[in-house]
């Protein structure tokens, strides 16, 4: 954070900062600082400048600030942009990092390519994998649990891609969420103003931009909510050990709580998603904060009709059970059936015959139940032939937004 002015000068988001009186404590100051530097750079390299209150407010959603109230800081984050302009040099140290050449430690292992990392799980099955450090962070520091055999897989070449394949994307093991869901949003979902909204309240851009999809969706959280998306859109997973490559649908990844198919030595290479070809698409999720929470429901669902008609149907919930999972019986109760009202109401009927969910601090077992009927009412009120309504107008948010 000390750096990043050139010449002695202040960094235009370190001069607003002092001007608009953003930092009292200055505990929280350097992340704001630094949050506030790397939007200025993103908006400064694609030409643009100043931003809205809810983009800011987006872009500081993971930094925390018990002294100013956040006013001045967002203040400051649209003062930076009418300040002088200062030019950086492209990613020297960001670039320097990426060449280092593989590293072995013995607690630290830090393959440079797919094959090494694949050949090196193998014989070493007892590696904890570690990618953005999201999770295992945390293990660290909050339960003080010690990690004696790290395998990294954030500097493997070849599992840092995204490309479109064969009609399908495939997203590599070391990309991040923020690229995996930018990936998503281009080719698969484009223009899907659910999806858009669940993908800024995963997490923060700081967790986004560290942790991986792989890295979610193999921790197999309950409550992860990527989990519900990448299974509504007919997701798979490529698993490797050694040499040996195979590839499973998401939804049979998962056989319990924390529970995987994942075998000894093998380990989570590509997720591959089709090109969307369902008619509609929705995700939602709720939970007690709309911003930096974990769900207590999540929901995402994929409908095709034909002649007004359910031809294809995928229905996943998080929260519900002790993995996310696919609704089988209320999707049955809708495929080849008609979009409407009466066979909706079977459905949310026979969501209670798909999940017996728990009663935690997040939700209580009723709560959940009725969440989810009403989420599936949502998406059928949404996506229904004759006059569907705009997710804007069944949302609070949006209401609130608008008053």
């Amino acid at each position: 954070v000390e750096d990043i002015g050139l010449n002695g000068t202040l960094h235009p988001c370190q001069q607003a900062m002092v001007d608009c009186h953003g930092a009292q404590c200055g505990f929280c100051t350097p992340g704001f600082v630094m949050t506030l530097f790397a939007h200025y750079e993103t908006q400064r390299r694609a030409g643009k400048g100043a931003v809205t209150r809810t983009e800011i407010d987006d872009v500081l959603s993971g930094n925390l600030c018990r002294c100013t109230g956040y006013r001045p800081i967002i203040e400051a984050a649209q003062k930076m942009f009418s300040l002088p302009v200062q030019v950086h040099e492209d990613g020297r140290v960001v670039a320097a990092l990426k060449n280092v050449s593989p590293l072995r430690h013995d607690k630290f292992v830090s393959p440079a390519s797919r094959a090494e990392f694949a050949q090196y799980y193998a014989q070493n099955p007892q590696a904890r994998i570690l990618a953005g450090s999201t999770d295992i962070g945390l293990w660290v520091n909050k339960q003080f649990r010690a990690q004696d055999h790290l395998l990294y897989i954030g500097n493997v070449n070849d599992l840092h891609f995204v490309r479109v394949e064969g009609g399908a994307l495939r997203i590599g093991a070391a990309v991040n969420l923020e690229n995996a869901f930018a990936a998503i949003a281009r080719h698969v979902l484009p223009g899907n103003e659910s999806f858009r909204e669940w993908w800024v309240r995963f997490a923060s851009p700081l967790i986004r931009n560290a942790g991986t999809l792989a890295g979610n969706v193999a921790n197999g959280s309950p409550i992860g909510d990527s989990m519900p998306v990448l299974m509504a859109l007919s997701a798979k997973v490529v698993l490797q050990q050694g040499d040996l490559v195979r590839e499973l649908p998401l939804e049979a990844l998962y056989l319990g709580y924390m529970k995987n198919a994942i075998q000894p030595g093998e380990f989570l290479a590509e997720i591959v998603i089709p090109a969307a070809s369902a008619s509609a698409f929705r995700t939602y999720k709720i939970s007690k904060r709309f911003d930096q929470d974990i769900s207590a429901v999540c929901f995402a669902g994929s409908v095709s009709l034909e002649n007004g008609c359910v031809k294809e149907l995928r229905l996943a919930f998080g929260g519900m059970a002790a993995t996310p999972a696919r609704a089988v019986m209320a999707e049955a109760a809708l495929i080849g059936k008609s979009w409407s009202e009466t066979t909706i109401s079977a459905a949310m009927d026979a969501l209670a015959q798909d999940f017996s969910p728990l009663t935690d601090m997040r939700a209580t077992k009723q709560y959940r139940l009725a969440t989810a009927r009403n989420l599936l009412q949502k998406f059928w009120l949404e996506t229904r032939i004759d006059s569907p309504i705009a997710g804007a107008q069944l949302s609070v948010r949006h209401l609130e937004r608008a008053l």
